[in-house]
């Protein structure tokens, strides 16, 4: 029912009909369900944006948390990167070493 003026022709027609008390009150419940629904979309349009960034904030505020992070964390030393070197090569050449064909 997108205006009142329909809504005036449809009651005067159920009164026509002598409905029961159980119709009546059922039709009642569901205008009033739909009046709801519809009073529930228009808030939910209308506060969406402001819903919107505060997720864009919190966002925001996470992203820079992490960057924060990296920057707290301290690079590691000389030696370190030296034994992880090693480390990789002598994988990576005993790995050749071992492989008699191309898969």
């Amino acid at each position: 029912m997108e205006t009142i003026q329909e809504l005036m022709p449809l009651a005067k027609e159920l009164m026509a009909h002598k409905p029961s008390r159980k119709l009546v009150k059922l039709y009642l419940l569901g205008g009033l369900l739909a009046f709801l629904g519809a009073v529930l979309g228009l808030m939910e349009t209308v506060c969406s944006p402001f819903t919107a960034a505060g997720r864009l904030r919190d966002r925001e505020a996470a992203v820079a948390e992490l960057r924060a992070a990296r920057e707290r964390k301290a690079p590691p030393e000389p030696a370190q990167l030296e034994k992880d070197k090693r480390r990789q090569t002598g994988r990576g050449c005993r790995a050749l070493s071992h492989r008699l064909h191309a898969s």
